[in-house]
């Protein structure tokens, strides 16, 4: 294929393509769209909670009073969707406890407090990989693993997970998330216009995982700077193609985004990679090739600070763990009468209930409102049934339904109208004439049905185990069972030895039997036998069995019965004589 010249690269295309509902909400970017990424200092402590990535919680590797270096692995992947956790600066681990976290519910979870001491000294890197295309996919993936990558667009699904499940041979394209549509946010905006390279070659990278030969960077429109910059970045390869998209949120949604450019429409309960595609954040591409090429596992983010409530909107390249109040403090901290703190957009964020929690992997902005930036918010009304909902929907559902089957905790209902098919992108809510929160509602029927299913699932267990239990306890029983008969029949054959009556063998010993006087009895003495021997000369009766100690009595007993018998005669012959005089 022939190379594009960079005259014809400068021409964006422009998206064919749309996808279902959508609206326009004010955008409100101006406050940072020209406003250069800056680093923070080093702060004095850090906050690593050891769950912040979609999957399985990292386990902590490391132990208070141990001092670690920047990049130093601080806590590892316990499962194939999870992520290792690293330091984001030199210092000394003070304590793994619980700490709250950025959530809606304001909960604690554990954590790493990290204390800097100053020196921000790294430790040993990743090996750089310059020329990557001499490695595997497999190698590629591993060494996204081993350095913490997660997708940065706000799901913070770990990377190497995400592109296993993508097979390596299946997809063909490659889509690249900038379209940036929440409202405030500009972080993936200053990153395609300072950082391009980044971009493209974390790109290539992938590319070259997957075996693809196309890559397709969706920006919306309202982008022009960004678009343009990557425009003439990858002008010299033809694998990239760079498309505006229409303004409309929430293009920046996977499928909707996905429709846009390919107008492939991926089915419920089916994914992207079975249609030949991967969609990957443009933030997150730039951590893949600064993992690989440069071996820097991922210890920060850019994050955009902003809303009428900071008094210096800024975008900052944070470390993880860093506290929220430090980073509202570094942008001049808050104006007079902000009220509310979201971590996200207006659409899809959430509000804080303390600023003391840390930075995390899925933090991409932090919103700060006054209550006259805000719409108020009337007090929720019955709903009419008007239909705005469904028809703004972006992924074709019915909010209507939803809401009543929720509101009813019919979830089994709510499942069967595509509950998980809502990207809670918050649009239904912002259509509802009505006031309705329709999102709470829905986070509120996932939480309940994700909770009986653990309760499902843990039931399960233990009825299984239960189950084996009683298998294992028969199965024992009828081992010594088994075990005990045949001990039994062992000693049946051997107690049960009688002689022969017509040849006069002993059956047990095939010795001659002795004749049945007891004189003979004491001149023949068969010799002892561990379980005994027949005495000699019952012939008509039952067989009676001696051992060595039986037989040894008898013959003590037989000894002073015939003792007592001689005494007796002796004492017999002396009285005669008397007896005869006495006669007439």
């Amino acid at each position: 294929m022939a190379k594009m010249s960079p005259s014809h690269a400068r021409s964006p295309q422009i998206a064919r393509f749309a996808f279902h509902g959508g609206i326009h909400p004010p955008e409100h970017k101006d406050l940072t769209r020209d406003r250069p990424i800056k680093s923070l200092p080093i702060m004095p402590h850090y906050v690593l909670p050891l769950h912040m990535h979609i999957g399985a919680p990292a386990r902590a590797i490391v132990q208070v009073g141990q001092w670690v270096a920047k990049g130093q692995v601080l806590a590892q992947a316990t499962d194939f969707i999870s992520a290792s956790i690293h330091a984001p600066t030199s210092g000394v681990i003070i304590a793994i406890t619980e700490h709250p976290i950025p959530h809606p519910g304001g909960l604690a979870a554990a954590a790493l407090i990290l204390e800097a001491d100053g020196e921000d000294r790294a430790g040993e890197p990743l090996p750089p990989w310059p020329d990557f295309t001499t490695k595997s996919a497999t190698e590629l993936r591993g060494r996204l693993r081993e350095a913490g990558i997660v997708g940065l667009g706000g799901a913070v699904f770990p990377t190497a997970a995400k592109l296993a499940t993508g097979g390596t041979s299946s997809v063909h394209t490659l889509v690249l998330n900038g379209a940036e549509c929440e409202p405030y946010i500009t972080c993936d905006d200053r990153l395609m216009r300072e950082r391009p390279e980044d971009i493209l070659h974390g790109a290539a990278i992938v590319l070259h995982m997957m075996g693809a030969n196309r890559c397709l960077i969706g920006i919306e429109d309202n982008k022009p700077e960004a678009i343009a910059t990557l425009l003439t970045a990858s002008a010299q390869d033809t694998r990239f193609e760079t498309i505006a998209v229409p303004t409309r949120y929430p293009a920046g949604g996977e499928k909707q985004l996905l429709k846009v450019l390919t107008n492939v429409e991926v089915p419920r309960g089916r994914r992207a990679t079975e249609y030949g595609l991967l969609c990957l954040n443009v933030a997150t591409v730039a951590a893949i090739y600064r993992a690989v090429v440069l071996g820097e596992p991922m210890t920060e983010r850019i994050v955009t600070v902003t809303g009428e409530g900071i008094v210096q909107p800024e975008n900052f390249r944070v470390p993880l763990g860093t506290k929220i109040s430090d980073v509202i403090a570094a942008a001049g901290g808050y104006t007079a009468g902000a009220d509310r703190l979201i971590m996200g957009g207006p659409m899809m964020g959430f509000a804080l209930h303390d600023d003391e929690v840390p930075v995390v992997k899925a933090t991409n902005c932090l919103l700060a409102l006054r209550p006259q930036d805000r719409p108020t918010t009337p007090a929720p009304q019955p709903c009419i049934r008007c239909s705005l909902c469904a028809e703004a929907c972006p992924a074709d559902l019915l909010p209507q339904q939803l809401y009543w089957y929720a509101r009813a905790k019919q979830f089994d209902r709510a499942v069967e109208y595509h509950l998980f098919d809502c990207i809670e992108c918050g649009v239904c809510s912002a259509v509802c004439p009505s006031h309705l929160p329709l999102v709470d509602f829905y986070r509120f029927a996932k939480t309940e049905v994700w909770a009986q299913e653990r309760d499902h699932s843990k039931a399960s267990l233990a009825r299984e185990r239960f189950e084996f239990r009683n298998e294992r306890l028969e199965r024992i029983k009828a081992e010594r069972e088994a075990a005990l008969n045949k001990k039994r029949q062992n000693l049946a054959v051997n107690t049960a030895v009688a002689p022969s009556v017509a040849t006069g063998m002993d059956t047990a010993t095939m010795v001659p039997s002795a004749p049945a006087s007891d004189e003979a009895f004491g001149e023949y003495r068969p010799e002892p036998k561990a379980l005994g021997t027949q005495r000699p000369g019952d012939v008509g009766t039952e067989p009676v069995i001696l051992d060595s100690a039986v037989e040894a009595a008898c013959v003590r007993a037989k000894a002073r019965r015939a003792a007592l018998d001689a005494e007796r005669a002796q004492q017999e012959s002396k009285l005669a004589p008397e007896s005869k005089s006495d006669l007439p």
